[in-house]
């Protein structure tokens, strides 16, 4: 209830109605990841890649040898959501894992040649979301930066 309190937000909407489902950002927002999922899931099933592991696969190609904190970071995952991932997609020869020489307690993961060929098979996902999303390329961008920020802030007031 403390959380309650501290965030006093200046609505519009009528007391009554803020528990409708329909009014929830939340929702909103949840539902719209279950309408990208199933346009990302046939996509990504020739690749047998699931959504969670297309997203680490992506961080690597951006950049490889990366350390399991850094991936982490960057998918706001914590290890124990992460770890079965990476193991998963090691098992898949699309990347490695090995100790850090500096710190044994650091994992670094590297893609293999099969996960840097993966990038330029799986290529054209983007355009084909982009098209699935039916909306122009600025308008994209512009809902991008706005869930940015919007992430943003909800991460200020998780606590």
């Amino acid at each position: 209830m403390r959380a309650m309190k501290k965030i006093q937000p200046k609505l519009k909407t009528r007391a009554t109605d803020l528990q409708r489902l329909d009014l929830q950002l939340c929702f909103a927002v949840y539902s719209t990841m279950l309408g990208l999922n199933k346009v990302y899931r046939p996509l990504l099933k020739e690749f047998e890649l699931t959504y969670p592991q297309y997203l680490v696969m992506l961080v690597l190609w951006e950049k490889d040898e990366q350390i399991v904190s850094e991936i982490g970071e960057r998918l706001y995952l914590d290890s124990a959501t992460l770890t079965p991932l990476l193991k998963r997609l090691e098992a898949q020869g699309l990347l490695s894992r090995r100790r850090a020489t500096g710190d044994e307690r650091q994992v670094v993961i590297s893609l293999t040649a099969a996960g840097r060929d993966l990038k330029a098979r799986a290529k054209n996902v983007p355009l084909c979301i982009a098209a699935a999303v039916e909306t122009s390329p600025t308008a994209i961008e512009e809902l991008r930066t706005r869930l940015g920020r919007l992430r943003g802030t909800l991460l200020k007031h998780a606590g």
